[in-house]
């Protein structure tokens, strides 16, 4: 099995060179860029399977980068920045980006969401397409049908509980912003009002969280949006 590439976008020497020790430790092939210009060299030359990015860069805003890449790449994108404001998280990830990790970070931390990242596109490239059946915990969704259940227990959800949790499953574990939802959701006209996504999440951690108040998979994040975590299978 080949080595997952790994392009580590950062200029600060020492925590780029303190990353591709971390990431290396865990088996992969890392390449180092200390600047936008240099990352986008790499990122088309080096086709890594995934991109760490920081976007405080010497020659330009890491958000361009990723909307650049983005432009002609799948590859998953984690933003490690030291800026902690929801604008500039939601800019992120609105921008193209997969995950958004705040400076001091752990380790452990870091590697668990590389490799959730790595899992995702490896999980969407061999399938080619969404599956009709995604299973995580005892919860099992069929795409096709509309048809939720739990454990042997059928699930009924409404229209827009469905569709709020089939594009969550569709994401495989991608930082979805309010935003994002309410337009895939709801559509465009009501991109502004957050409030019925958390509603509705509400209403589905009820439904499928063995326990709401600590939910496992329907996963708040960032303070700017959500994401499934946990997908065991699908078929």
């Amino acid at each position: 099995m080949n080595k997952p590439r790994i392009l580590v976008v950062e200029d600060e020497t020492d925590i780029r060179r303190f990353l591709r020790l971390a990431l290396e430790r865990e088996d992969m092939t890392v390449f180092e860029a200390g600047d936008a210009l240099q990352a986008r060299i790499d990122a088309a030359s080096r086709q890594p399977d995934l991109i760490v990015l920081d976007l405080g860069l010497p020659d330009d805003d890491g958000k361009a980068v990723i909307r650049d890449v983005r432009g002609w790449s799948s590859a998953p994108i984690i933003v490690l920045s030291a800026r902690e404001s929801e604008a500039e998280k939601v800019a992120a990830l609105e921008s193209g980006a997969d995950d958004y990790l705040v400076k001091p970070f752990g380790v452990p931390e870091l590697v668990a969401r590389v490799r959730a990242q790595l899992r995702r596109a490896s999980l969407a490239g061999a399938r080619g397409q969404a599956s009709a059946i995604v299973r995580f915990g005892d919860i099992e969704v069929n795409l096709a049908t509309h048809e939720v259940a739990r454990g042997s227990e059928a699930v009924h959800l409404t229209p827009i509980e469905f569709r709020l949790l089939a594009t969550l499953v569709r994401g495989q574990g991608k930082v979805l912003t309010h935003r994002q939802l309410l337009i895939d959701v709801w559509g465009p006209g009501h991109a502004s009002r957050s409030h019925y996504v958390r509603v509705y999440m509400a209403n589905l951690r009820q439904k499928l969280e063995e326990q709401p108040a600590r939910p496992r998979h329907l996963v708040t994040e960032l303070q700017v949006g959500y994401r499934l975590a946990g997908i065991v299978e699908s078929s």
